[in-house]
């Protein structure tokens, strides 16, 4: 039963560790390099996304599923999920060998919805309802009342966070020095709120900072107010963390709990998967990037201390890498979009390459079509630059040409219907 009270019991989260022994990993503690020389601190790097089901959310499903009775497991279990959770339902339904039916929202990538099928095999059913993981989540219950299934949430209840807090006496346990500061990324807060309880039993001095995408802040927003808030609208494009609101459960143990919370840009966290991809060869999903995407705000914070980030999960669908480059490249202030308004006359092109562009500028989107009984005629014009400083002078060479229409980048809006 849910109270605004409840904080997970140390007992309890060993009880659900034992419960996992033989069912999730115990995921590495290791050491990053180039974030540690970047930050001038140690950084490590808790990895969940070499987890089973490829994050820690079958930690928390299977420790829920292994709570019910065996009426219940006779009966099946339902959830709601965009992706990670479903897969550790899936995964837990196979392993104890019960009925499962799992809500995705129909937008949900085909990579998602075959990796659930795959762990759960025949055991699970999977059924598309809706636009977002609340319209999925409602039908999920409504299922779950119409045929006496048991619904497994996928962050606010008690046996779910205590099977998340697994992830924190690991750390705890594989550290070979005290942490000063532990970065995790909050979505619906279940993880959260399992790892804080851990850490203010074990190890109360170290400051652990809750991290959200900037697009859907729920957690921060709902601290701010002093009460759980819902979102009117959010960007769920860090799918593994988007929620409108978090629980009421996990609200209130990272109210009181968390040392600090910090939003991180769409851009940034994208920034951040790459970089893990080049330089350490890394896969993870955006939600896995967010606690490691957090350190640049507090690069003199940090300095010379020990600092744990968890990577939560790697199901990141190779599709999306185009889009993830394009948001890393906005960010870093690199690709910019222009309305460009050429003379129509032959030629006009030409001197935009050779007398406008920078000699290390590229185009890498261009959309123009002529009009009749027009002098000039807009395009619109992607462009890349080698160094953000060659932005200033780029503009500066358009207007003085006269050929400068928009600059797209300030208006997001236009750009997303135009690109």
């Amino acid at each position: 039963m849910k109270t605004a009270t409840y904080f997970p019991k140390l007992e309890d989260v060993k009880f659900a560790s034992s419960i996992l022994k033989d069912v999730a990993s115990e995921t590495p503690l290791m050491i990053n390099f180039n974030a540690s020389k970047e930050h001038d601190a140690t950084i490590y790097l808790k990895r969940e996304d070499l987890q089973n089901v490829r994050s820690y959310k079958i930690r928390g499903a299977f420790n829920k599923i292994s709570s019910l009775t065996n009426d219940e497991l006779a009966k099946g279990v339902v959830c709601a999920s965009a992706g990670n959770h479903a897969q550790g339902v899936a995964f837990s339904c196979r392993y104890k060998k019960i009925k499962g039916v799992i809500f995705m929202p129909l937008p949900t990538p085909q990579q998602k919805i075959e990796q659930v099928r795959m762990f759960g095999e025949d055991y699970v059913q999977i059924k598309l309802v809706g636009d977002t993981f609340d319209d999925a989540q409602l039908a999920a219950k409504e299922f779950c009342t119409n045929n006496q299934m048991t619904f497994i949430p996928p962050f606010d209840d008690e046996k779910v966070i205590e099977g998340q807090a697994t992830v924190g006496l690991e750390i705890l346990a594989q550290a070979k020095a005290p942490i000063d500061y532990l970065f995790l990324p909050i979505g619906g807060g279940g993880l959260a709120a399992g790892v804080i309880s851990v850490f203010k039993q074990l190890s109360p001095n170290t400051k652990v900072v809750g991290v959200e995408p900037e697009g859907a802040p729920s957690m921060s927003t709902s601290i701010k107010n002093g009460e759980n808030t819902k979102l009117l609208n959010i960007d769920k494009f860090i799918d593994g963390a988007a929620v409108q609101k978090v629980g009421d459960l996990t609200f209130q143990i990272c109210k009181d709990n968390l040392a600090d919370m910090v939003v991180v840009p769409e851009g940034k966290v994208c920034e951040t998967i790459l970089k893990l991809y080049n330089k350490d060869a890394i896969v993870v999903e955006p939600a896995g990037a967010l606690s490691l995407a957090a350190l640049d705000q507090y690069h003199e914070e940090i300095k010379g201390k020990n600092v744990v980030c968890v990577l939560s999960g790697s199901n990141n669908d190779i599709t999306r890498m185009e889009e993830i480059k394009e948001r890393a490249l906005l960010y870093s202030g690199l690709k910019h979009y222009f309305i460009v308004n050429f003379a129509q006359r032959a030629g006009a092109l030409k001197e935009f390459v050779n007398d406008i562009l920078g000699p290390n500028d590229d185009i890498t989107y261009f959309e123009f079509s002529q009009k009749n009984n027009r002098e000039k005629g807009p395009a619109v014009v992607g462009v890349q630059l080698k160094s953000k400083e060659d932005l200033q002078p780029l503009m500066l060479r358009m207007m003085d040409r006269g050929v400068l229409g928009e600059y797209l980048n300030e208006k997001p809006n236009l750009l997303n219907m135009i690109i």
